[in-house]
């Protein structure tokens, strides 16, 4: 079965979820979504084949961003109504600022796909870590990257006071390590690929997941449109869900890679690389307590302390229970 077939089944069995209210979600036409480029998911196959406008009833303006801290700004903004794929560290920085977002599912998690990478003439290991003091590092701020970064740092006793911090978004720290202008560049996807081609990395995912360095990504929105629109947004992690469902399969990798890997901007091979060290949870996964049905939570003012001790963010929240908002993602049931 064709995966465009399951999706447009799922839209149908949507559509007796609930009416859309006639003061919200009717007089829609349009959205508009954020996500990255060189960052291949599932859900991309659907978005081509424009599974997502069938199964919500409008048109989607797809916007790619470089950062997740750009995308809260858009949010922010008004001009994006949902993030696929934003990062927990910039979620948090945007939250702990009093931005209302709420987080709605867990995109992918990717321990081995964001990392930072020392230059290689360097001869810098996680044994030498210490040399490091007095490096110029690139380090795209309010990232995921910029918290593993934080944590990395913390853990091999370097002092952050030592080292010239640059903010740079990862296509731009990739083409600094090239030129030899830092010593040290943090990033993820393509960027990452990129800046392994002149260096190391000082611990691998495995080793950072063993530190507690959780790395992934989620679903974000601005909690009125949240509320304004459930059904909608229902609808959209509903055919998310369906695309992992099947990439997950594993029976439908021939027909999806092609189209997910055109849709990233990459070439087969790199995408295919590049999905195999990312893990797509299924449904049931994501509300269980090790992620937004207990561990979520206490994880995010874990990341909001790291910050604040760093002289990142002013202030962290008390609690972060409340920009989780399960009720659409449990809404779907089992997958």
């Amino acid at each position: 079965m064709k995966l465009k077939t399951t999706l447009l089944g799922a839209a149908a069995g949507l559509a007796t979820l609930s009416a859309l209210p006639a003061n919200a979600e009717a007089h829609l036409s349009e959205i508009t979504v954020g996500y990255f480029l060189e960052w291949p998911m599932p859900f991309q196959y659907a978005k081509v084949e424009g599974m997502y406008e069938e199964a919500m009833g409008v048109d989607i303006n797809w916007v790619s961003f470089d950062t997740g801290t750009a995308m809260s700004a858009a949010m922010a903004s008004g001009d994006v109504q949902m993030s696929v794929s934003q990062g927990v560290p910039p979620f948090v920085v945007a939250t702990s600022a009093g931005q209302d977002l709420v987080m709605l599912d867990v995109a992918v998690s990717y321990a081995d796909n964001d990392n930072c990478v020392v230059r290689s003439d360097l001869e810098i290991d996680a044994d030498t870590a210490a040399d490091l003091a007095g490096s110029t590092v690139a380090v795209p701020l309010g990232t995921a990257a910029h918290y593993g970064f934080l944590r990395q740092m913390d853990h091999f006793g370097i002092d952050l006071a030592s080292l010239e911090i640059v903010d740079m978004a990862p296509p731009d720290g990739a083409a600094a390590i090239a030129q030899g202008s830092v010593d040290m560049a943090c990033g993820w996807g393509g960027s990452l690929r990129r800046m392994k081609e002149y260096g190391n990395v000082l611990l691998t995912g495995d080793e950072k997941t063993e530190l507690g360095i959780l790395v992934f990504d989620v679903t974000s929105a601005p909690a009125d449109f949240v509320a304004e629109n459930e059904d909608l947004v229902t609808a959209f992690l509903q055919v998310t869900a369906e695309a992992n469902a099947m990439w997950n399969s594993g029976e439908n990798t021939e027909e999806m890679l092609p189209v997910i890997a055109q849709d990233a901007g990459m070439d087969e091979q790199a995408t295919a690389e590049t999905l195999a060290t990312f893990v797509f949870p299924s449904v049931e996964e994501q509300l269980s307590d090790a992620w937004l049905g207990g561990n979520a939570p206490t994880f995010l003012k874990g990341v909001a302390d790291v910050f604040v001790e760093a002289g990142s963010i002013d202030g962290a929240l008390d609690s972060y229970e409340e920009t989780i908002n399960i009720g659409p993602l449990s809404s779907l049931g089992s997958m």
